[in-house]
């Protein structure tokens, strides 16, 4: 008796389960189509294309519709110069190869906007513009409300030999796969509120905010394509976040204000430092990855919240809501 009572129990939760599954995929579906429907077409200005192939009568013309990207200090001859150096039609060509079209990203950020104005429907969409930018890699993507410019030369691969001498977790940044994590990561300083303390819990949570808007606004992408790591970098993180978290924890890091925290544990670089045996083999940036976990921590306490709600929240509200424990 009591065996087929357990069983009724199993079974009721389990239709239960079924039923939240059903319905939470059905909701998925509905808000899939909701920003499917939201009507937006985005194509980009080929101002590198223009540029490579103005003739130098025609040149004043275009500086004029183009005049925020001439300084009023530099002569035409600089510019003119500038557009016929080999290294200039070298990186054009080198993008004319990777990029035949730019369907896809242009697919891309439309894709991101329509989730960007399903939850934040204020935002206003900026135009974009192309350019070569002699491999800036620390301005990949420049955004504004009006205006973003995207240097397509950034974005050739990891492997191109245009790159060689770039160190590698520099390089790995530097694919069109990752197009559109980095434009979020932009636009992400618009709607998120920058701590106003330099506590270390404070940032990694700041981190984790943009990587929990990525959740929603790139559903589709892998973790490994939202944070910048590979597969095996993504698999050390998972197997010792209880050990990364317990580290943090036993030397009391997480209100401690030491800027060099955020060269150790947050921003991009070839390993984290814990200054210990295990620094190489760990991912650069790890205290982004803990931001990360502990944003959906709070977001699975929390599964009705909005992301416009939840990044509104103070970085000591997600802490002590999020109860996070790997």
């Amino acid at each position: 008796m009591l065996n087929h009572f357990k069983l009724l129990v199993f079974l009721i939760l389990k239709i239960f389960c079924l039923i939240f599954i059903f319905l939470g995929c059905s909701d998925n579906k509905k808000i899939n189509s909701e920003i499917e429907k939201i009507p937006l077409e985005i194509k980009f200005d080929r101002f590198d294309l223009k540029f490579a192939s103005i003739e130098n009568k025609e040149f004043q013309n275009f500086k004029k519709k183009y005049n925020y990207l001439f300084p009023s200090q530099f002569s035409d001859s600089v510019w003119l110069k500038r557009k016929n150096d080999t290294i200039q039609i070298m990186l054009q060509n080198e993008v004319n190869k990777i990029f035949p079209t730019l369907s896809n990203i242009e697919k891309e950020a439309e894709n991101i906007f329509k989730h960007l104005i399903y939850n934040f429907p204020s935002i206003k969409v900026p135009k974009f513009l192309t350019l070569i930018n002699n491999v800036d890699y620390q301005n990949k993507v420049i955004f504004s409300d009006t205006i973003v410019l995207i240097s397509l030369d950034t974005f050739l691969g990891s492997k191109n030999t245009i790159y060689n001498g770039i160190p590698n977790y520099i390089k790995s940044d530097m694919d069109k796969n990752r197009f559109g994590s980095i434009l979020v990561d932009k636009i992400a300083s618009s709607i998120i509120k920058s701590p106003s303390s330099r506590f270390f819990l404070d940032r990694i949570i700041y981190k984790g905010k943009i990587l929990l808007l990525k959740d929603f606004v790139i559903p589709l992408s892998s973790d490994e394509i939202k944070i910048g790591y590979s597969n095996e970098q993504i698999n050390w993180a998972k197997q010792n976040e209880e050990y990364i978290w317990k580290y943090f924890i036993e030397n009391e890091l997480l209100f401690k204000t030491d800027d060099d925290l955020i060269d150790r544990f947050i921003i991009p670089a070839p390993f984290s430092k814990f200054y210990l045996e295990i620094d190489n083999e760990s991912p650069g940036k790890i205290g982004q990855w803990i931001g990360w976990q502990i944003l959906r921590s709070f977001r699975k306490k929390n599964p009705t919240l909005k992301i416009s709600e939840i990044l509104k929240l103070s970085y000591e509200e997600i802490f002590k809501e999020a109860n996070y424990k790997p």
